[in-house]
């Protein structure tokens, strides 16, 4: 497991056992005034359950997070991730799925999406069927169908990561724990 894994697991585990670290947040915020360097990227879903800095115990500044229903890297969540990978010097993207995901359960339950909610319905479709409309299987295949179409559609991404700058890795968040396991 990479340093930045690790720390973003230590602060689960912090998180889970109700230990939260103290915060100076007005201080941080100050110090945060001339910039930005955060050690992660979080790319999760917009779920409002799911707080990446909560359930990892970090402070303002500390990651970057992208949110999407499903946790979908379109083309705005791939330059996000970009710029914060290659400008910002984050050396860890997370991609966190979490367990009981309306957008996996609206894919695996079939019929037709309204609206732009189709969209999400179609990224999500092949890990459904991968899984046999399975929402539990479905949520990590998910997880990694992300992880493998951000190498695909993201040459910065990749290529950070070929280069041993970035480290791509997928995790489930547990709602009823609040544990997140690295896949």
């Amino acid at each position: 497991m990479s340093g930045e894994l690790e720390k973003l697991m230590d602060g689960n585990k912090r998180f889970v056992s109700g230990k939260i670290s103290p915060k100076n947040l007005p201080a941080r915020r100050a110090e945060l005034v001339s910039g930005q360097k955060p050690f992660a990227i979080i790319l999760t879903c917009s779920d409002s359950r799911v707080s990446p800095e909560y359930i990892f115990d970090v402070s303002l500044g500390d990651i970057f997070v992208v949110r999407t229903a499903g946790n979908i890297a379109d083309s705005i969540a791939l330059g996000s991730m970009e710029y914060a990978a290659e400008h910002l010097g984050s050396t860890l993207l997370l991609v966190l799925g979490h367990e009981k995901c309306g957008a996996v359960n609206a894919t695996c339950a079939g019929g037709r999406a309204p609206g732009n909610i189709a969209a999400i319905v179609s990224e999500i479709a092949p890990a459904a069927k991968a899984k046999g409309n399975n929402p539990e299987q479905t949520v990590p295949e998910n997880v990694k169908c992300v992880i493998e179409k951000i190498r695909k559609k993201s040459a910065i991404l990749s290529h950070l990561e070929t280069e041993g700058k970035l480290k791509i890795a997928g995790a489930i968040y547990s709602l009823s724990s609040g544990e997140a396991k690295p896949l």
